[in-house]
């Protein structure tokens, strides 16, 4: 077994199909193919062995993919790193995930010079480093087969994004992609005729997993940006190319903004939305305005996809029903399964599960139950149909006067307010309450936050003790490189504010 076998598949069948198009600029099954193969044969050239890490840091772009498949196809190990960390950042993950090589660009070739000297690492492949791209494709052949490998070998290491502590090194094995791959191609009924926008970053499991694997695996074309513009977005939408549109809750929320969304959309028959909760009224307006429903899925860097929401039985404000192939249970806190309808930690057992965390046993086994069930660390529930809801995250938890309030449930009534662009509900420490409920605002273009009326607002649909006790109006959200808004920062930021 061999990940990379999808994309040769989709070379074999759709040689002359577009695979990725990006600035004008396409490279079809074929040529895509035959550059994963002389930079597998090149990396072997070099010495590199089945298992080793090989490392990625760049935007994205057809050269990551290739490459991508070549340190796969070759039996390595794809590290994917995001362009955007800094160097203090970088350095530690370089350390902790050790990677012989790493395929990189100018911009950051001065940082991973000054990293040759962490253990293991030899050589960086980019323009003015050790050897460019072009020349290690030279070095290697346009004709090989992916080497075999087992199912349970790590195919990629991903990195967590890192909003709740430091990043851990998710290993996920060719097997457990490969089945990921397949769940979203089929539950997106993806085929070779579709064309997927992608600007988020390939480090990110959305990008790298839902987006771009699957779309290899179905043989349809990746439409890339190196990153999230408006503007660029609007120029693609507008081409009338496009089939299916992903990307995160804020990027919906802009688009609403717009008053001819509607004249943008052209072929489109699908949008999906993941990395954070999706608000109910966003879903709503959005399929007001366009006629298309957000589908949502659910899963996390550790296990994707765990559910989907069904492509002709959207159920507004669920995750959907689990894929085939994966178990999921509700548990208590002590681990014991809950009765449906009841509110409990979301596990999960499966392919799609991670090998573990690299190099952190003690980490591997705290996110278990035991008999391969994953601790997402979620708080959700089950419908008498099957479909699964997210309440919140455990540790986005409020526990304020002894009663727990779900930051979610607040967020989504703060979402249906005429005020709101974007929301963050967080507890903050309170001599009284224990954590006082407080939502960070940013409020829509031409609109004024009115603390008591938006008050006033929540009041009539929330218990009291849910309602937030303090209305914070900040302009921009600090984000992740997926979209995720980053509630530890918001914290660490009001909390500094308040001394």
């Amino acid at each position: 077994m061999n990940l990379a076998k999808n994309l040769e598949a989709s070379a074999f069948f759709f040689p002359d199909n577009p695979a990725v198009r990006q600035a004008g600029c396409v490279t079809t099954y074929a040529k895509l193919n035959e550059q994963a193969n002389r930079i597998a044969t090149g990396l072997i050239r070099m010495g590199v062995q089945q298992g080793e890490h090989i490392g990625l840091c760049a935007v994205n772009s057809a050269e990551w993919i290739a490459f991508y498949f070549g340190v796969i196809k070759a039996g390595a190990v794809a590290v994917t790193l995001s362009a955007s960390l800094t160097a203090n950042e970088l350095a530690i993950l370089v350390n902790h995930s050790k990677p012989r090589l790493m395929f990189t660009t100018e911009a950051k070739l001065a940082e991973m010079e000054r990293m040759k000297d962490s253990p293991g690492l030899e050589k960086i492949i980019c323009p003015g480093g050790d050897l460019d791209l072009d020349g290690l494709m030279k070095m290697g052949s346009g004709s090989f087969t992916a080497l075999d490998r087992e199912r349970v070998d790590t195919a990629a290491i991903l990195y967590t994004g890192g909003t709740t502590g430091m990043p851990k090194g998710v290993m996920l094995t060719h097997e457990g992609i490969l089945h990921s791959a397949h769940s979203v191609a089929y539950s997106e009924r993806s085929t070779e005729s579709d064309v997927a926008l992608c600007f988020l970053p390939f480090n990110h499991v959305f990008g790298q997993m839902h987006i771009m694997n699957a779309t290899i695996l179905s043989s349809g074309c990746l439409e890339l940006l190196p990153s999230f513009d408006m503007d660029r977005v609007m120029e693609v939408m507008q081409s009338g190319r496009l089939t299916k549109f992903f990307a995160v809750p804020t990027v919906y929320m802009r688009l609403l903004t717009h008053g001819d969304l509607e004249k943008w959309l052209g072929r489109l028959r699908y949008c999906f939305s993941a990395a954070a909760s999706m608000p109910v009224e966003i879903v709503r307006q959005w399929k007001e305005r366009t006629g298309i429903s957000i589908a949502e899925g659910y899963g996390m860097t550790e296990a994707m996809p765990v559910s989907y929401n069904h492509y002709h039985r959207h159920v507004v404000g669920s995750v959907g029903q689990p894929v085939h192939g994966v178990e999921v249970q509700i548990r208590d806190e002590f681990g014991k399964p809950v009765e449906q309808g009841y509110k409990g930690e979301i596990c999960v057992r499966g392919p799609i599960v991670m090998k573990g965390y690299l190099n952190d046993p003690k980490g591997t086994q705290a996110a278990s139950w035991g008999g391969g069930w994953y601790r997402s660390g979620d708080v959700g529930l089950f419908d008498t149909d099957g479909y699964l809801y997210i309440i919140d995250r455990l540790k986005d938890m409020i526990i304020t006067g002894g009663e727990n309030v779900y930051s979610r449930e607040v967020e989504e009534v703060l979402y249906a307010s005429q005020m709101v662009q974007e929301c963050a509900v967080i507890g903050l420490p309170d001599k009284e309450w224990g954590e006082r409920v407080t939502a960070v605002l940013v409020p829509k273009p031409g609109k004024k936050i009115d603390s008591q009326d938006l008050k006033a607002f929540v009041k009539g649909r929330l218990s009291a003790f849910k309602v937030p006790k303090e209305f914070l109006v900040v302009d921009e959200m600090p984000k992740n490189p997926a979209g995720k808004i980053l509630k530890r920062e918001l914290k660490e930021k009001f909390l500094v504010g308040k001394n």
